[in-house]
């Protein structure tokens, strides 16, 4: 534990960073999806909220960082949050790749229709986007693999920093 910097004592600096990098990923996605328009399918919204959920932890932790531990135990939510995400964006990755099936909103489904009119409305609701399609890949790599790694990268990173905060500052492990 010597090698790691004392800037990880405080958790404020790894939820600056932390809510910094989700901001990122989200800005990315929003410029693909409104400026390069590359639709989202709906593994691809789901893949968005966990970086939402890091962003309200980090702010909830600088607003209230004078309880003691809030800022070690929203790091460690935010590490989880990740986790989910990756979780989230390898399943989409199996689906991309035909591993298995996507969910019934991901679209290509074999509901069969009874009427015109259930017909009418299957087509109507519908997603634009297949998540089965790979709109954009690097290296052969979609999006969601990137997710993948990004999502797993920056939960060890929290879990690290929780872990750090937590063993070498004693006010952190005081009661609330």
């Amino acid at each position: 534990m010597k090698t790691i910097p004392h800037s990880l004592d405080d958790p404020r600096l790894p939820t600056i960073l932390l809510a910094l990098a989700s901001v990122g990923v989200l800005a990315s996605a929003l410029f693909f999806q409104f400026v390069l328009d590359y639709q989202p399918c709906v593994l691809c919204i789901m893949q968005r909220w966990p970086y939402v959920a890091v962003v309200v932890f980090s702010i909830a932790a600088l607003v209230f960082r004078q309880w003691k531990g809030l800022g070690d135990a929203l790091l460690v939510a935010s590490g989880l949050a990740l986790l989910a995400g990756s979780g989230i964006a390898a399943y989409h990755v199996g689906v991309e790749q035909h591993w298995w099936a996507g969910t019934s909103s991901c679209g290509g489904g074999t509901v069969v229709a009874t009427s015109l009119e259930a017909l009418r409305a299957q087509v109507m609701a519908a997603p634009v986007t297949r998540c089965d399609e790979v709109a954009w890949s690097l290296f052969g790599v979609s999006m969601a693999g990137y997710n993948v790694v990004i999502s797993l990268g920056l939960a060890v990173f929290a879990f690290v920093a929780a872990r750090v905060a937590y063993t070498r500052t004693p006010v952190s492990r005081t009661a609330l």
